[in-house]
């Protein structure tokens, strides 16, 4: 087989090779490397990638984050993915007005008429960092998976805007959205939120704030590997631990260790350029884990990577929705580390991860 041929045939045994079960009181999958490695080690391709990496400075956490750590933090963040779809998705940039400024939007449309479903997705990048450039290929897939507008925010970041400037701007786009959903050719009464990492955070909390304001526009959120406990409070639910992770064989461990940690280490100083003393990092809108009510929330998709530093937080936050009687869906996708929808072309579980993420909303919207 060809290289193209064998992409292919990985991403078709990644949907096939579905088992899902019952797990603490939601819908539970986990997806296997599909080429065959062997359990507690990671995807070659990870394996690869990680290989070629060098922890940067940022992740010391003894000493404040500098001007100059942001730029190199930024310049870091992202990689050079490629497009997967097979159809034409209209893409159009439009400006919004917010209370703090104009909002930039990329608008990406699929193929058919409507309305349809719109998504509003917002990109990671740790609240200082991330671009709608990165997120440009796996928006557009999304739309064309799941039949859906998909609207990319690019969203105020710190330090430059501090807490909650980024996290107004994501809630007022899903305003405007729903304020403007058929000029889009979308059904108002089919939105759903999705991000990744710190974008998966602002997705979870414009849902909670959605529930607390009684706007009720969000019907499905798609969450992936958020970061929910940015205080990194322990709870009844959760508490960080190395030996939560299941690693075999030395080759793999230093890489998968130096992963865990450099991440974990990189929070203090990120929360500190995030909020800048605004409000404490246990704010519900800040640490949704730390909520004391998570009823009354729209149906949740959660993808988690099993070599992640946040997956633990996010099976806590998978079981505490479920105890609050929402209806979740939990995917891990074992061998995968952070931000691996970044590699969308290189990883098929990027792919698979958008496929998942499409026939959710097609099932929720039905």
């Amino acid at each position: 087989m060809n290289t193209a041929e064998q992409a292919e045939a990985l991403l078709r045994k990644l949907g096939e090779e579905t088992a899902e079960t019952e797990r603490d009181g939601y819908r539970f999958t986990v997806k296997k490397i599909p080429d065959g490695a062997a359990s507690g080690q990671l995807d070659p391709r990870v394996y690869d990638v990680l290989g070629e990496q060098v922890i940067p400075p940022f992740s010391n956490v003894e000493r404040r984050m500098e001007a100059e750590d942001v730029r190199q933090m930024r310049a870091m963040m992202g990689w050079p993915n490629t497009s997967v779809t097979r159809t034409a998705v209209e893409t159009v940039c439009r400006k919004i007005n917010g209370v703090n400024g104009p909002i930039p939007l990329r608008i990406y449309t699929p193929e058919g008429s409507g309305p349809r479903p719109v998504v509003v997705f917002f990109h990671g990048g740790g609240f200082i960092g991330g671009t709608v450039d990165v997120m440009e290929n796996p928006c557009r897939a999304l739309a064309e998976k799941a039949g859906a507008i998909v609207v990319s925010a690019d969203y105020r970041l710190a330090p430059e805007h501090a807490f909650p400037a980024g996290l107004t701007d994501c809630f007022e786009t899903v305003q405007w959205v729903r304020r403007h959903a058929w000029e889009l050719g979308a059904d108002p009464g089919q939105i759903a939120v999705a991000g990744d990492s710190a974008g998966g955070n602002l997705a979870a909390v414009c849902a909670i704030m959605d529930r607390d304001r009684g706007t009720g526009m969000i019907r499905f959120q798609a969450l992936l590997y958020p970061t929910v406990n940015v205080s990194g409070t322990e709870t009844e639910d959760f508490r960080w631990s190395e030996e939560a992770y299941d690693i075999r064989g030395h080759r793999d461990r230093e890489l998968i260790l130096g992963g865990l940690h450099g991440l974990g280490g990189s929070f203090p100083g990120l929360i500190e350029l995030y909020l800048q003393g605004r409000t404490e990092s246990t704010h519900l809108y800040v640490s949704p884990l730390l909520a004391g009510d998570l009823g009354n929330l729209p149906e949740t998709l959660i993808v988690t990577a099993e070599y992640d530093y946040l997956r633990l937080e996010d099976e806590a936050y998978a079981r505490k929705l479920a105890r609050s009687g929402v209806s979740v869906r939990m995917i891990r996708y074992n061998g995968m580390d952070h931000a691996f929808l970044d590699k969308l072309g290189l990883y098929p579980q990027a792919e698979d991860c958008l496929n998942e993420m499409a026939r959710e909303m097609k099932r929720v919207f039905a």
